[in-house]
C-alpha cells in the first residue's frame, strides 16, 4: 500500500508552484516531475519529485503540508548569496526591488537602512540578476514575482556587464591600512572580469593598468579611478552600458571619522565614486548601500546625481526588512502561526516609510533556532560613531534616553544630512543617527516643516530595548568601566553614600579630562547615565519640579519594596575643590529645604535617601541622608 504522505494532487502542486492545473498537466506529461502516475484526469505526484523541480528552477515553496515537516527548507543565517537562498532556503521574495529600479530611471540610488536588514543579499540579487553571465542565471528568477512583471523585465535579465564591490570589512586603524584594503577589493574585482586581460577591444595602456593594480604599484590618484577605468574597460570590450553595485560604500569614512583620519578618506572617496557615477556616459545605473546619509557638502560634493532612500521614504520601503504578511507566511511554512504575538512583541516595531517592518536578522535567527526568543541583532557590528556621540550626552539628551528606556516617545527635528565634524553638535544629531541605525524609529508619521523635519521617535521592540542594556547604555556609562558602574549601582541599591563616591570618583579618574567638569551641566549629564541601566527598577527623572523648586536626579521605585533616591548636584572649578565638602552640604540641604521629595511620598514612596554630591574637576563628595 503507498503512503498518502508521499504524493500530492495537481492541484496542491499548482498552488505550491503558482501556476496552473493545466502547467502542472504539463509538466507531467513532459516528464519533468519524476515518478508522477497519472490517476483518473489527474496525476499523482511525489513530493520529493516537486521538490526537486522546484530547487531546480529556483522556486521557494509557500506551503508544505504538516506531514512533509522533514522536508521543510532551512532558514539560513548569514548567508548573502541570492543564488543559494532563492534555490536551497526559504527565501522571502524582494524581487520587485529590480521592477521599481528599472521603473525609476534614477542614475545612482543610494538605500540607507540598519545593519542586518538586508542590504547585502538585495546588492546580491540585483547582481543575479542584471549581470551578462556564461551560465544562465534566468532559472533562478522564472518562480519569482519580477518574472510575473513581462518581457520589459524579463529582457533585462542577464544584460549588462556589472561591477560589484563591498567595503564592509575596511575597518583599520588608519588610512594607509584602509587604502591597502580598498586597493584589495578592487583587485579582486578586476581579476572577476578576468575575460578583459586578452580582450581584443581594449588598449594596452587599459592592460597595463590593470597589470600594475594586480602589482600593487598604482598610486592612491591613480586607484581613485580604478571604478571610472573598470566601467571603461567592461563597456568596451561588451559594448554595453555597466552596472555598478556598492554595499556599505560608507564604512570608510565611518571608520576614517572614528579612527582619525576622516579627511583622506573623504577626500578619497570623493573622488572614486564622483568618477565611476558622475556623469559617466557608459554607466547604465547605480546602487549604493551604507547604514548613514553622507552629506553632499562633503561625500557627495562631487556627486550631485543620487536619489538617497531612507527609513522615512515611503518607496522602497518594502524591500529592507519583512513586513507582516511576510512574517505571518513564514510563521505559517514553520507551523508557528501561534508565535505571531511572540515575534510581534520581540521584533516588529520599526516603521520604513508608512510600512510595518520587523528585523529581518532577528526574525531568520528566530526560527533558525527553533523559535527561541532572543536579542539576536546585539553585537552584529561595532557603531563606533554613535559610541562617541553618547558618551558626549547632555543633561537633557540623557533624560530623553532615559525616558525612550522607559517606554516614552521623544519628539525630536531629524537631520538626516550627516557631516560627521558636526555629528556631536546636539541631540538631534545623535537621534538621527539612532534612527538610521535602527535603535529608534518613528512613532509618528514624521512631518515636514520649512525648518525641517520632526517626528516622535520610540524603541522599535523588546529586543531593542535588551540592547540599550547591553549596548547603548555600556556605551553611555563605561567606556572600559563596567566594574565601576556595578559599584556605581551597588552603591545605589545599598544606600551607601561612601560607596558611591568611590566609584564616582573612580569612573572620573579614568574617563573624563582633566579640562572636563567646568559646568554642573557636565556632571549631571554623566550621573543620569551612570544610573540609566537602573531604569527597570526605577523611573528616572530629570530636572522636574516638585515641592517648592526643580530637583536634579530622582529615581522613584516600581517596586514599593526599595526606597526612592533624590540627588541635587553642585560645581566649582578644580580650584575651589576645598569647598566641596560644604557644597555637599549645601546640596543635601536645599533637599530639605525645597522638598524635593514631596510629590514621591504623595505617591506611596515611604523611604527616601537623599544625595547631595558636590563636583570640582575629577573630585567628588558625597552627602547622604
Amino acid at each position: 500500500m503507498e503512503n498518502k504522505g508521499q504524493y500530492i494532487s495537481t492541484t496542491e502542486a499548482a498552488k505550491r508552484l503558482h501556476v496552473t492545473g493545466r502547467r502542472v498537466t504539463g509538466l507531467c506529461n513532459e516528464g519533468k516531475l519524476e515518478g508522477a502516475v497519472r490517476n483518473g484526469r489527474n496525476w499523482k505526484i511525489p513530493t520529493q519529485a516537486l521538490q526537486n523541480y522546484m530547487l531546480r528552477e529556483g522556486i521557494s515553496p509557500y506551503e508544505v503540508e504538516h506531514e512533509q515537516e522533514a522536508e521543510l527548507l532551512p532558514c539560513a543565517v548569514g548567508n548573502t548569496s541570492y543564488i543559494e537562498i532563492s534555490s536551497e532556503c526559504y527565501y522571502v521574495d524582494k524581487t520587485l526591488l529590480i521592477r521599481d529600479l528599472i521603473d525609476d530611471h534614477n542614475m545612482v540610488t543610494l538605500f540607507t537602512r540598519p545593519r542586518r536588514f538586508g542590504k547585502t543579499l538585495a546588492i546580491n540579487m540585483l547582481k543575479t540578476f542584471f549581470e551578462k553571465t556564461e551560465a544562465d542565471t534566468s532559472r533562478y528568477f522564472t518562480g519569482k514575482k519580477i518574472w510575473q512583471c513581462g518581457e520589459k523585465y524579463r529582457s533585462q535579465q542577464g544584460a549588462y556587464p556589472v561591477i560589484t564591490l563591498t567595503f564592509k570589512d575596511v575597518k583599520f586603524q588608519n588610512w594607509a591600512e584602509s587604502i591597502e584594503a580598498i586597493r584589495l577589493v578592487m583587485k579582486d574585482e578586476y581579476k572577476r572580469h578576468s575575460e578583459l586581460k586578452q580582450s581584443a577591444a581594449l588598449e594596452p595602456d587599459a592592460k597595463d593598468y590593470m597589470a600594475r593594480l594586480e602589482k600593487g604599484e598604482l598610486s592612491d590618484v591613480e586607484l581613485s579611478r580604478a571604478l571610472l577605468n573598470l566601467t571603461g574597460m567592461l563597456s568596451k570590450h561588451y559594448q554595453s552600458r555597466v552596472v555598478i553595485l556598492i554595499d556599505e560604500y560608507d564604512t570608510p569614512i565611518q571608520q576614517g571619522y572614528a579612527k582619525g583620519f576622516y579627511q583622506e578618506a573623504i577626500s578619497f572617496m570623493r573622488n572614486f565614486l564622483s568618477g565611476g557615477l558622475k556623469d559617466n556616459t557608459e554607466l547604465a545605473f547605480g546602487v549604493l548601500t551604507g547604514i548613514l546619509r553622507i552629506s553632499k557638502e562633503n561625500l557627495f560634493s562631487g556627486l550631485n546625481n543620487p536619489m538617497v532612500n531612507t527609513v522615512l521614504d515611503r518607496k522602497y520601503s518594502e524591500y529592507f526588512g519583512f513586513t507582516e504578511e511576510e512574517v505571518k507566511a513564514m510563521a505559517k511554512y514553520y507551523h508557528r502561526e501561534e508565535a505571531m504575538d511572540e515575534i510581534r512583541n520581540w521584533y516588529d516595531g520599526y516603521r520604513f516609510g508608512n510600512t510595518e517592518i520587523y528585523n529581518p536578522w532577528s526574525v531568520t535567527n528566530y526560527f533558525a533556532s527553533g523559535c527561541q526568543a532572543r536579542p539576536y541583532w546585539a553585537n552584529t557590528s561595532d557603531n563606533e560613531i554613535i559610541r562617541e556621540m553618547l558618551t558626549q550626552l547632555t543633561p537633557e539628551t540623557a533624560q530623553e534616553l532615559t525616558a525612550v528606556m522607559q517606554g516614552a516617545a521623544i519628539p525630536s527635528s531629524l537631520d538626516l544630512e550627516v557631516i560627521y565634524p558636526r555629528m556631536p553638535d546636539g541631540s538631534d544629531t545623535i537621534f538621527s543617527f539612532l534612527l538610521l541605525a535602527g535603535y529608534l524609529t518613528p512613532a509618528t508619521v514624521p512631518e515636514e516643516t520649512e525648518i525641517g523635519t520632526f517626528a516622535e521617535l520610540r524603541l522599535p521592540n523588546s529586543e531593542v530595548r535588551r540592547i540599550y542594556n547591553t549596548e547603548i547604555l555600556s556605551w553611555i556609562k563605561t567606556g572600559s568601566n563596567s566594574g565601576v558602574i556595578a559599584e556605581i549601582e551597588k552603591a545605589v541599591y545599598l544606600n551607601d553614600g561612601e560607596r558611591l563616591q568611590r566609584a564616582i570618583r573612580n569612573y572620573m579618574l579614568t574617563t573624563i579630562s582633566s579640562f572636563d567638569g567646568a559646568a554642573e551641566g557636565f556632571y549631571h549629564g554623566m550621573v543620569l547615565g551612570l544610573v540609566a541601566s537602573l531604569s527597570s527598577k526605577f523611573l528616572i527623572r530629570s530636572n522636574r519640579e516638585a515641592g517648592e523648586g526643580r530637583f536634579d536626579l530622582s529615581l522613584e521605585p516600581k517596586d514599593q519594596k526599595l526606597p526612592g533616591i533624590i540627588m541635587e548636584f553642585k560645581a566649582v572649578p578644580a580650584s575651589e575643590k576645598a569647598s566641596l565638602a560644604d557644597l555637599a552640604e549645601e546640596a543635601l540641604s536645599q533637599i530639605e529645604d525645597k522638598a524635593y521629595f514631596t510629590d514621591m511620598k504623595d505617591r506611596g514612596v515611604s523611604e527616601i535617601v537623599k544625595y547631595g554630591i558636590a563636583f570640582a574637576g575629577k573630585r567628588v563628595e558625597v552627602k547622604t541622608a
